[in-house]
């Protein structure tokens, strides 16, 4: 077919159109359920940067960073000035510390007291003991065992560090006199009580120790 236009060739051109239109057809529809391409990438950027973001922030240990709780904030704010200062730790000594006053306080052992002790306390303790022996009185106590111990409070006061915590424990109580009769508590009876004792220590003292500064009950 010399001279003349290739029919094959326009046979395919044909073809050619018809698919293209037909997918224009297909791609091209909306549904209602497609969101605007510009949606969808900044869906796509979004969903990057999230990704990209999740990264853990270094401590900077500085007591700058903002802090969920008011206990996180007083916990970070001796952390600064005390870098020995470890939460965990202290509930551990806590609790010690609150077995040896307790049992130091029912035997009258004041100077086992004595260290344990603010001033303020100690005189109230020791109060406590000479108004009880001069009734000539006696105090047993039990501690079956201590349910919980959490810190609930801390903050700087200055260089001066006050941590509070909260105990739950288990007693048996028993106070005699001096004939050994009981005149209170029952010593079968296991009571839950629940303290609220406040530690205090100078941060910059070479003393590690805490001392017990006030003292409180729930019961």
């Amino acid at each position: 077919m010399d001279g003349g236009f290739p029919i094959d060739l326009i046979f395919f051109a044909m073809i050619a159109v018809f698919l293209i239109l037909r997918l224009r057809s297909v791609l091209g529809r909306r549904t209602g359920h497609e969101r605007p391409p510009d949606h969808v990438a900044y869906e796509r950027t979004n969903d990057k940067a999230n990704d990209d973001n999740v990264v853990a922030l270094p401590d900077r240990g500085d007591g700058d960073a903002m802090e969920s709780t008011p206990l996180e904030a007083g916990l970070a704010q001796i952390r600064v000035t005390d870098r020995a200062f470890d939460p965990e730790e202290f509930v551990v000594g806590a609790r010690v510390a609150f077995e040896m006053v307790v049992a130091a306080f029912a035997k009258g052992e004041k100077e086992a007291l004595r260290p344990l002790l603010s001033d303020e306390v100690y005189d109230n303790f020791t109060n406590a003991i000479d108004a009880r022996e001069n009734r000539g009185e006696s105090l047993e106590t039990t501690l079956v065992g201590i349910k919980e111990s959490n810190i609930i409070e801390a903050r700087l006061d200055s260089r001066v560090a006050f941590v509070t915590v909260r105990f739950v424990t288990e007693q048996i109580n028993v106070t005699r006199d001096i004939g050994n009769k009981v005149v209170d508590g029952d010593p079968d009876h296991v009571t839950k009580i629940t303290d609220i004792w406040t530690f205090a220590r100078n941060t910059r003292s070479r003393d590690p120790n805490w001392t017990l500064v006030e003292t409180g009950s729930e019961n």
